[in-house]
């Protein structure tokens, strides 16, 4: 499937080893880096996403793209992210395009100032707080091989796992029974 800006990638959903291991920073600003991050633009807008990692389609690599607004044109673009200071915090109730069906609330952050790199490889700072605090946070921690669930107490990390086996057990038979 793909349209004018990129195609729409296959998730890699929790338990997928490439999601638990960090990734390796981006060393080439061209055309296949740009690709990718039209594919991962079109992948998120796919699945109603506000962000989306390169881990999450299977690519190993220090990029993220955010978009809270779920505006065309409004993505924000990082590459080999670096939070520099954090302040505040903040509960929301966070989900994940790897980890279906399940929402939890996580605390984090209030306000966050970012540093990275566009698509030229430019150096760029990002001052954040609300939901794109947030999102920016979550997107930094797939970098670092962490998912959100990751976050939690003990006690809910082993229901939410409970729920995660069993959504994955259906995804797989959704997808079999397609296939």
């Amino acid at each position: 499937m793909s349209n004018a800006g990129g195609s729409i990638l296959p998730l890699c959903l929790e338990p997928h080893p490439v999601l638990r291991v960090p990734a390796a920073p981006v060393e080439r600003f061209d055309r296949a880096l740009k690709r990718l991050t039209d594919e991962l633009i079109e992948t998120m807008r796919a699945h109603d996403g506000i962000g989306i990692a390169a881990p999450q389609v299977g690519q190993g690599i220090r990029l993220f793209v955010a978009n809270p607004s779920q505006r065309r044109g409004r993505e924000l673009i990082v590459a080999n992210p670096v939070i520099e200071s954090a302040r505040g915090r903040a509960d929301i109730v966070e989900g994940c395009l790897s980890v279906p069906e399940i929402w939890e609330r996580v605390r984090r952050s209030a306000a966050i100032r970012m540093r990275g790199q566009n698509l030229r490889g430019e150096p760029e700072v990002v001052e954040a707080e609300g939901l794109l605090a947030i999102v920016l946070q979550h997107e930094f921690d797939h970098l670092q091989g962490r998912l959100f669930i990751d976050r939690l107490s003990w006690l809910r990390r082993q229901r939410v796992q409970a729920k995660l086996h069993q959504a994955t057990h259906r995804t797989a038979m959704v997808a079999a029974a397609a296939a």
